[in-house]
């Protein structure tokens, strides 16, 4: 990593000294996937002589300007958000995304950068990973409330990049700092590509499977509010959601049915009203809940019964047979 006295090379990354912040260390891990800079090195300083020579500067510089590739957030009137419905202000990590991001999609996945599968990705790796960065450096809560938190929570990807700067009781110094920051792009890098292969790689393929199960629902069960997931453990929930509204599904679907693949048993789960609710659209009835095997059947009328959970979210049959009329009776409680 240079510092403000290395020699002008040929394509460089600037980006402030000192302490340094979730935010532009996975800005230049982000800019190091793309070929325009992927060779490039990182120069930390807070001279502005040394920053102008950058061929890219990022969280520093007191200025937003894309087509110069100056991308600091810290500047008064500075306001830009991701957009697409998003409207966190963003920090040098999501101005980075915003404006390559498609390409760093695009390069995994082996596609055009405006391919739509590109374009589905790169809005939820923001949603389910960027913006949490851009929030936390911009010091937006997370819920809109001024009660205490019930608990701490101390391992947020930012507080763990946090504590790669050098403690109190350490040596403060440019070797010290950037060994840390180059552990800090290491950290927040290997996190950002693993939710870039999550929702391109296991996420978005899931969505065909809920497609499917939808447009099926009614060899299920007239109701349409049963369906089967003909792959089970696939994430199903934000892809039910999404497609209820694009498929315009009037009847509220109320229980999946997937087959657990260790096992060989079949599960029943209710669908929540809200992706991450634990709450349930429609428990299983009450009857039912905290029973298990033969305990089970006798009360349902349903051979084969294997448990359901005492808040009546999840159960399990022996058989498809079984599961299927489990979620009938449920439908019809």
């Amino acid at each position: 990593m240079a510092t403000a006295a290395t020699k002008r090379e040929a394509v460089q990354i600037g980006t402030h000294s000192g302490t340094f912040h979730c935010d532009e260390a996975l800005g230049c891990f982000m800019l190091k996937l793309t070929p325009q800079f992927q060779d490039c090195s990182i120069v930390r300083s807070r001279d502005a002589s040394v920053l102008a020579d950058c061929d890219v500067i990022i969280d520093v510089g007191g200025v937003y300007e894309p087509k110069n590739n100056r991308f600091d957030h810290h500047q008064r009137g500075f306001s830009e958000v991701f957009g697409h419905g998003y409207n966190t202000k963003l920090s040098s990590a999501g101005l980075v995304y915003k404006h390559y991001g498609r390409d760093v999609i695009a390069s995994h996945m082996k596609l055009p950068a405006d391919h739509p599968d590109v374009e589905t990705v790169y809005l939820e790796v923001y949603k389910n990973f960027i913006e949490a960065v851009d929030a936390v450096d911009n010091g937006v809560n997370q819920f809109d409330t001024d009660s205490p938190a019930k608990y701490i929570v101390n391992t947020t990807l930012g507080s763990r990049v946090a504590r790669l700067n050098p403690t109190w009781n350490q040596p403060y110094n440019d070797e010290t700092l950037d060994a840390g920051f180059a552990n800090a792009m290491e950290l927040a890098g290997k996190e950002f590509l693993e939710s870039v292969h999550y929702v391109a790689d296991v996420w978005l393929p899931a969505k065909q499977i809920v497609a499917t199960a939808i447009a099926e629902r009614h060899q299920v069960d007239p109701s349409g509010q049963i369906i089967v997931l003909k792959q089970g453990g696939c994430p199903w929930k934000d892809h039910l959601f999404n497609l209820e509204k694009e498929l315009a599904v009037e009847v509220p679907i109320l229980y999946v049915l997937y087959e657990d693949e260790r096992e060989r048993k079949w599960r029943i789960q209710c669908v929540p009203p809200t992706f991450g609710s634990f709450d349930q659209r429609k428990s299983m009835p009450e009857a039912w809940r905290g029973l298990r095997d033969e305990a089970l059947s006798a009360v349902c009328g349903v051979p084969g019964c294997v448990f359901v959970h005492a808040s009546g979210f999840i159960g399990g049959n022996a058989t498809y047979e079984g599961v299927v009329e489990m979620a009938r009776k449920s439908v019809a409680a």
